[in-house]
Order: structure tokens, then C-alpha cells, then sequence
């Protein structure tokens, strides 16, 4: 993320009017817009991987995969962010356009420069949303998935899968091979 050297306070309402004029899309957080960068190859195929295997699992069921253009905004005042992957089995966001906000599962693809504030800050915000149980980091440098499921007593326990295991998401029912994320990626050497 990058700030918007421009700054003024928006409200939620300014910041969604304002963004839909705008050619690139930005995050909002405390009243201030950061523009999205662009990902590698590797998190792109990545990320095409994943969203390829979860629209073919989800298919028929109540529930909607969206990729990084679908906005998620943790409450009425914000903050708005741009996962990768985010998966909704609510109602509530079946007629949704402008942005998600009842999501059960968001997926994350590392990226050096905003690694510390997806495991940190990020996933501090998204834990507000009541809806969430599953919150994933891929990384996009070697194999690592690491899955954040909250467990029956409210708190968030790490599942970490490196090379031949089996990954599952829980909220959703699907379990797939590692493998399956990294098919056809190439990493940094």
C-alpha cells in the first residue's frame, strides 16, 4: 500500500464516492486512502490457482468467491480493503456491488512489502468481522500456506502446510493438496 500524497480525511461514504471516479483502486483505513500495488507473476498464478480450485468447489452452494477487485469493509466506518481471495456464505452479501462485508473465509499472497501489515494490523481488523472463521497467508516466495481458524472457544489457531500436505478450509468444506496452490509457479531465485 502506498498513501495518498494528497491527503484529506474521507468518511467511509466520501471514500466510496471518491474511489469510484478514480483509475486505480485504494484501500481505506482511518480515514485515509492507500493505493494498491501491483503483485508478481507468482502471486498472480497464485492467486489464479486458488480462485480457479474454490469457484469449481463452490459451485451450486450459498456461498461466493470474488478475487482482488471485491472490496471488504470490516463495519460501517471502515476499514475497506482489497484481499486476494475472499469467500461469503452469507446472505447478506448475495446483492452486494459495492463491497463485501459478512466474508467466512479471506485469503491473503504475501508480498514483501506489505507481509508485516498482512499478518499484523490487517488481520487485526479483519478478526472484527463476526462473520470471518479463516484467515490465509500464501506466500509467494517458497511454499507456505498458513491458515488462522477460530476455534470454538474465540480464539485463533495457526494450521501451517508446506510441500505434500493437504490444506484444508474448514468454513468451507474443501480440502485440496499444497501442490494445488503452486501449480505452475515459478519462484524468485
Amino acid at each position: 500500500m502506498i498513501a495518498n500524497p494528497d491527503y484529506k480525511y474521507m468518511s467511509l461514504q466520501e471514500y466510496l464516492e471518491w474511489e469510484e471516479r478514480q483509475e486505480f483502486k485504494y484501500e481505506y483505513l482511518n480515514g485515509e486512502v492507500y493505493a494498491m500495488t501491483g503483485g508478481t507473476i507468482p502471486h498472480n498464478d497464485i492467486a489464479v490457482n486458488l480462485i480457479t480450485a474454490l469457484k469449481n468447489q463452490l459451485r451450486g452452494s450459498r456461498c461466493r468467491v470474488n478475487m482482488a477487485d471485491a472490496k471488504v469493509c470490516v463495519s460501517e466506518e471502515g476499514p475497506c480493503y482489497y484481499p486476494d481471495i475472499v469467500v461469503s456464505c452469507d446472505e447478506r452479501d448475495r446483492q452486494a456491488t459495492k463491497f463485501l462485508r459478512y466474508p467466512s473465509l479471506i485469503i491473503e499472497v504475501l508480498s514483501p512489502s506489505t507481509e508485516a501489515y498482512d499478518r499484523g494490523g490487517k488481520f487485526t481488523q479483519y478478526r472484527r468481522i463476526q462473520t470471518l472463521s479463516e484467515y490465509v497467508l500464501i506466500d509467494a516466495e517458497k511454499v507456505s500456506v498458513e491458515c488462522f481458524r477460530l476455534n470454538d472457544r474465540g480464539f485463533w489457531e495457526l494450521h501451517p502446510y508446506e510441500t505434500g500436505d493437504e490444506v484444508e478450509f474448514a468454513s468451507i468444506d474443501f480440502c485440496f493438496p499444497v501442490s494445488l496452490v503452486y501449480e505452475d509457479v515459478q519462484f524468485p531465485n
